[in-house]
């Protein structure tokens, strides 16, 4: 059936949109640009800021564009004199109780609102009087939150409540003591946060970032007694050349490489070579279990967030979870191990710095699991904007650097590995290894396009040596939330489960780079994003995990075969219920 269609004009242009449309987005397809601070496509769209404020024919008073349907006949003025004035009142109002430190800021030259008052030439703030004072809580791992920057746009409380359904955050008190934070106003480190950094991502100013150590970092790079060690995720390569405004989805790998020599670092290694050590042991797990029909079905555990999520709201469902560390976790272990004493290293000496697209990872690190012999798998962990500050600092044109190759031995990965990065990527590195132990076959059928693409849950079947195996792939908490209730219902028909807990999964996470609410309007960013990584499985020499050479030396040297009682005490870890609340 043939939509109905709205014809209206918007600034003297005629316009034609399928009825439903709303006035921002019928202006969006015809080019005119309203300003937003509060919207958020498919996330935020309740109009609270009125930026978007425009003049119809006829009626009194303004009409927020971005919830006020389209009607046919309507005509529309987006920029009259009533209008910018009465935007310059709303800035002039928002900037009078936010923090003027924007030099300092994280966000300066990234911050919607700064933009905005560049933008309407808001050169002097109208409107000075009381400003409220709030305490900033940096008291978790991950987020810092600073509420003295934040506008009560409520995006971030629509991302967590809408996109993870977590509701860690949300609107408490009243009139000029309103403001966004927990119960009972206590700090994110006690509330039932999973530290997947959505809320950053979906925050317009700086009143929400990661917990920076990049510091941490420069010490150590300074330390000629330190052996310092960095490994990158497959996400970070396709998103960091964001942050020096080429375009998304843009592979840097070889530019990424030579910044970190140029920083210092002693060895540039690839997580992706953890990646497939993954694969490894969590194929041998997966067959293992689905042979015994053992804890079906099994569950991926390489999602920080995610882990942190079920520990919380579902521990009686915790034996479901695959024991396999994640691969930043286990290559630090493997180099604090079979590195250091290949290169005759004290791994006392030896500093693993992660460079990771999520923030929950910097949780993940200080895990009591995640040490072997009193020292921690991975030192410090910083996100793929840290890097690029970083970089920045050291005053190195990225765009100009010439292309390096990762340092070997560790730096050899498979096109498996580079997947690892968006949702559906883990399970089908898995089942390619899977498949092929389970037929002692090389088979050639590697790309499973039922677990790829942008949904929120993807379900499948596929069919090895003749027996069926069904599988799902979900991607954000409030996807994780269903597939879940299925399982403790006891109606969930599945053997393997991958779950991420960013929508998207790692490209999207919580330390990648931030793209303002009109960027996201017009852009999918999760699938140019996720595109380079497939691009780059397509192009590597080697596609399965347990073809990669270094792999197979490493086991045979060091590690015996997966699931060895080695492998179990390096690179599998346990689980812990966890309180929602400590207040």
């Amino acid at each position: 059936m043939k939509e109905e269609q709205i014809t209206l004009t918007i600034d003297d242009q005629e316009v034609t949109v399928k009825k439903g449309t709303t006035i921002l987005q019928a202006a969006k397809q015809a080019g005119i640009d309203i300003p937003t601070l509060c919207f958020l496509k498919d996330i935020n769209e309740v109009g609270d800021c009125r930026m978007c404020i425009v003049e119809v024919e006829g009626r009194r008073g303004f009409a927020t564009s971005c919830i006020q349907k389209v009607e046919e006949g309507m005509v529309v003025h987006t920029n009259t004199p009533n209008v910018l004035e009465a935007r310059h009142v709303i800035l002039d109002l928002i900037i009078s109780n936010h923090a003027k430190d924007c030099l300092t800021c994280t966000r300066s030259g990234n911050c919607e609102l700064q933009a905005l008052a560049t933008k309407f030439n808001i050169t002097k703030v109208e409107f000075e009087g009381e400003r409220a004072n709030h305490t900033i809580d940096d008291l978790s791992p991950s987020i810092v939150r600073d509420f003295n920057k934040c506008i009560l746009c409520r995006r971030c409380v629509a991302a967590c409540k809408k996109v993870q359904k977590i509701g860690a955050i949300d609107c408490i008190n009243r009139g000029f003591e309103s403001c966004i934070s927990t119960v009972g106003d206590h700090s994110l480190n006690d509330v039932n946060c999973t530290f997947c950094g959505q809320c950053i991502e979906a925050c317009p100013t700086g009143a929400l970032h990661e917990k920076e150590t990049i510091d941490d970092v420069w010490v150590k790079l300074k330390d000629p007694d330190t052996y310092v060690i960095v490994q990158t995720a497959p996400a970070v390569r396709v998103a960091l050349g964001e942050e020096f405004e080429m375009p998304i989805g843009t592979n840097v790998t070889g530019k990424m490489v030579t910044a970190l020599k140029r920083l210092g670092f002693d060895k540039v290694f690839d997580t992706n070579t953890g990646a497939d050590f993954t694969i490894m042991e969590e194929a041998n797990e997966f067959i293992e279990r689905f042979t015994k029909n053992d804890h079906l079905p099994m569950i991926t555990s390489c999602s920080p967030g995610w882990v942190k999520y079920i520990e919380m709201n579902y521990p009686e469902l915790l034996p479901h979870l695959s024991t396999c560390k994640s691969p930043h976790q286990m290559f630090g272990a493997l180099l604090k191990t079979y590195y250091a004493q290949k290169e005759g290293i004290d791994p006392k000496k030896i500093y693993v710095v992660s460079v990771m697209p999520c923030i929950a990872k910097k949780f993940e690190r200080q895990r009591t699991q995640m040490q072997n012999e009193g020292l921690y798998d991975v030192d410090n962990v910083i996100t793929t904007r840290e890097l690029a500050r970083m970089i920045k600092q050291a005053n190195i044109e990225f765009t100009k650097l010439e292309e390096t190759n990762f340092d070997s031995p560790m730096g050899e990965a498979t096109g498996a590995a580079a997947i690892f990065g968006t949702t559906g990527g883990v399970m089908e590195a898995a089942l390619r290894t899977a498949q092929d132990t389970l037929t002692g076959k090389d088979l050639e059928k590697i790309d499973f396009e039922q677990v790829r693409g942008g949904e929120g849950i993807k379900k499948a079947s596929v069919t090895i040596d003749g027996k069926e195996i069904k599988v799902v792939a979900a991607s954000g908490l409030a996807n994780a939330r269903e597939i879940l209730e299925e399982i403790k219902a006891g109606k969930a028909d599945y053997q393997f489960v991958e779950i991420m807990a960013c929508p998207g999964g790692c490209v999207m996470g919580g330390g990648q780079p931030i793209k303002s609410a009109k960027t996201r309007m017009e852009v999918d960013v999760r699938k140019l994003r996720a595109d380079a990584l497939y691009s780059i499985d397509e192009k590597s020499t080697i596609r399965k995990s347990h073809e990669n050479p270094v792999i197979k030396k490493i086991y045979q040297e060091f590690l015996g075969k997966p699931g060895s009682h080695k492998a179990e005490e390096l690179l599998h870890t346990s689980y812990e219920k966890r309180e929602k609340y400590r207040i």
